[in-house]
């Protein structure tokens, strides 16, 4: 089945900082109890499966060359990984959030890493033909 959505840049976004802030609010600050801070785990991971299956969807589409909303969701998705970088090594965070903010630091190079390859491949595919009906 052929994926008919348009490009979109607000569904990767707000998903990438979702799954982010979720993973962070687990591990930072507070008095969490354990099923809580297990509970935002979960939720964090539930989160980035959506932020993965959302870039393939975006990344396999099909018509068109590279968008502008291509180009949009690679910056925000560096720039969310130059972030949590920044997160990641400022000594004033405590070690657990920088712990977390090196894992999203990887996750996000490599979503838009993903993103840009996958899109790329997409885009060089041939199209696949559509046919009417039986040949006769």
């Amino acid at each position: 089945m052929e994926e008919r959505r348009a490009a979109r840049v607000g569904t990767v976004s707000g998903l990438a900082l979702l799954a982010g802030g979720t993973a962070v609010a687990a591990v930072a600050g507070g008095a969490h109890s354990v099923f809580a801070t297990l509970l935002l785990g979960l939720l964090a991971l539930g989160l980035g499966h959506a932020l993965l299956t959302e870039i393939r969807r975006q990344a396999g589409r099909r018509g068109g060359g590279w968008a502008a909303q291509d180009s949009i969701n690679t910056v925000l998705l560096a720039g969310w990984a130059a972030g949590a970088l920044t997160m990641a090594v400022l000594p004033v965070v405590p070690v657990p959030v920088r712990a977390v903010g090196a894992l999203l630091t990887l996750g996000y190079g490599l979503s838009c890493a993903s993103f840009v390859r996958e899109r790329r491949r997409a885009i060089s595919a041939p199209a696949a033909e559509v046919t009417s009906g039986p040949a006769g």
